[in-house]
């Protein structure tokens, strides 16, 4: 199984990055796929996260309004719009897998993770 997480880089707050996150080698056909993030010094917190469907989306509150997350099942592929950005925002930002299709905020359902990818943040 991999996952490969892209679309990092640095960005002025105010400013719009996408990410994507392309899997491969699943067993599982039905999948939900979340995104999380470490900043510097913390801890790894959820973002969004998407079911396999797409009709179930989650969003931590400090993104919401400025995240979309969404899927194209044909291409293995889930992206994160991030609009507005702000400094808070700058971290490594994680793709991670739950083959049970639960969709939940809590990084231990999910089994599998891409390496991430770096999001800057100037202010």
């Amino acid at each position: 199984v991999q996952l490969q997480a892209s679309g990092g880089g640095l960005v002025q707050a105010g400013g719009s990055l996408r990410l994507a996150c392309v899997a491969s080698g699943l067993t599982s056909s039905r999948y939900a796929t979340g995104w999380f993030r470490q900043a510097p010094g913390k801890e790894r917190e959820f973002v969004a996260s998407i079911s396999w469907s797409g009709v179930r989306t989650y969003y931590a509150d400090s993104v919401k309004g400025r995240f979309t997350i969404s899927r194209d099942n044909a291409k293995n592929t889930v992206f994160l719009q991030m609009n507005s950005l702000k400094f808070e925002d700058t971290a490594v930002y994680y793709c991670a897998v739950d083959e049970h299709n639960s969709a939940l905020s809590r990084s231990t359902a999910y089994e599998y993770w891409g390496q991430g990818t770096l999001v800057t943040v100037s202010s």
